[in-house]
């Protein structure tokens, strides 16, 4: 069920951005007066297709990874003398600018769509309250304390963790300082500044906010089982979702990070586990796997996730706003990810992220189906964030891409006659050399997680 799960949340996920970023192009063409000949959701051989009052080919084929739109082109084929105003290629260089630039610009404008719904019909965060603060680390240096409500980063409010997260991700690299203000329940704020010196975050290990220094407070988690990977240790070993975990060689265990702490620091080594099931004890034995990271350290997992836990009430917060104003946050929210995403593609060239973080078609797959399961609120932020680095990535100055595309007109709009054939067959290979690059570090990251 479960992959079934993730690959209808796959196709539905890929099929709404496809179809919006090519209705992009599409829309702009016909206001154009180019005739389009096929609107493809997906490659390859059509599983089905119909023709429109408009004698436009509509199709959904057989690989689901992008689609396109054909259009009348000199260029492609021979076009009759009456149709050769319709030709796509015929047509003023700032209505070519303007219908290749327009399947990005629909992605982005479908993020601040998405923003807006869910900032109208609200959504519930965890308040950023700090739970504890790692010794040693920025955030203990600069003196924030355990119970504090972070209310700004670098003088952006911030109402949950996930926007303290993303403030903080931009700082990633730098030297300087980070300005947050912070305050305990009915006392005055505080401002603390956090020093930075060529930060750096490993961020298949841990966000900003734990290498920050910060821990997020949590209600206190009892070491219930809630979810048990199939080929996990602690599956194998015979322990089911529900068993409460009462000892570990003759440990008592009182809470759940207790228990992860046991088993991290046990890899390899055998664990007497006594459980308590349906009001009996029960006893288990249980080998932790070992995990190797980049630096060399090792640590022990079994494939068990916690029980769900129950959160008190004045920890979480509704984030709701009118029409109007959902808007303008939607505008914004959309703007601070592209502006983050453009921010770690730079990043990532300079060295300062790891292109360990690149993601591919596995990764998308994985994150889809996930956050389908966690609810209507989190899929739709998802399809957000997604849209944005497709329009992103697509107004990349890269050939092939429909950057590329602008960039060619861009130049033709300067110079006043279009770039040679033989340059944009030159870029076009560029192009191709880098998107399969990045297709195989992506996929090879992809393979890496699993």
């Amino acid at each position: 069920m479960g992959v079934l799960q993730t690959l209808l949340a796959t196709l539905v996920t890929l099929g709404i951005l496809v179809t919006i970023h090519e209705w992009g192009h599409y829309w702009v063409a016909r206001r154009c007066g180019v005739k389009v000949l096929r609107f493809s959701v997906g490659f390859g051989k059509p599983l089905f297709s119909w023709k429109g009052r408009d004698d436009t080919v509509y199709a959904v084929a057989m690989i689901p990874l992008g689609g396109y739109v054909s259009m009348l082109d000199e260029r492609e084929g021979n076009v009759p003398p009456e149709f050769k105003h319709q030709a796509f290629n015929n047509k003023p260089v700032l209505q070519r600018i303007a219908i290749v630039a327009a399947g990005p610009i629909v992605n982005l404008l479908f993020a601040v769509l998405a923003y807006w719904f869910l900032f109208v019909v609200g959504t519930q965060v965890i308040v950023p309250k700090v739970g504890d603060v790692r010794p040693g680390s920025p955030a203990a240096m600069a003196g924030i304390n355990p119970g504090e409500e972070i209310l700004s980063v670098d003088g952006y409010k911030v109402v949950s963790w996930d926007q303290v997260n993303l403030r903080l991700a931009a700082r990633i690299g730098e030297t300087g300082q980070v300005t947050v203000i912070a305050a305990e329940p009915g006392r005055s704020e505080r401002v603390y500044q956090v020093e930075l010196n060529n930060w750096r975050v490993d961020l298949e290990r841990e966000s900003p906010i734990t290498a920050m220094g910060f821990m997020p407070w949590r209600p206190d988690v009892a070491p219930v089982l809630g979810q048990l990977l199939d080929d996990g240790q602690a599956a194998l070993s015979g322990l089911k979702t529900g068993d409460r975990i009462v000892a570990v060689n003759d440990e008592w265990i009182e809470s759940w990070q207790q228990l992860v702490e046991k088993v991290q620091g046990s890899a390899g080594e055998r664990l007497n586990v006594l459980v308590e099931r349906n009001g009996e004890r029960l006893e288990f034995e249980v080998v932790p796997a070992a995990r190797h990271s980049e630096q060399g350290v090792v640590t022990g997992y079994i494939g068990a996730g916690v029980a769900a836990t129950t959160w008190p009430d004045d920890m979480i917060r509704e984030v709701r706003y009118n029409p109007i104003v959902a808007l303008k946050m939607g505008v914004e929210k959309t703007g601070q990810m592209i502006m983050l995403t453009l921010d770690s593609i730079r990043k990532m060239i300079v060295g300062v992220i790891s292109v360990k973080n690149l993601s591919g078609p596995i990764t998308i797959a994985k994150v889809a189906g996930d956050s389908a399961a966690s609810g209507l609120e989190t899929f739709i932020s998802f399809l957000a964030y997604l849209s944005i680095s497709l329009g992103i990535l697509n107004l990349l100055p890269i050939p092939m891409l429909d950057g590329g595309h602008l960039m060619y007109y861009m130049v033709e709009l300067i110079r006043g006659k279009p770039v040679s054939e033989q340059v944009q067959m030159f870029g076009l290979k560029i192009g191709m050399f880098l998107l399969f690059s990045l297709m195989a570090l992506a996929i090879i990251n992809d393979i890496a997680r699993l």
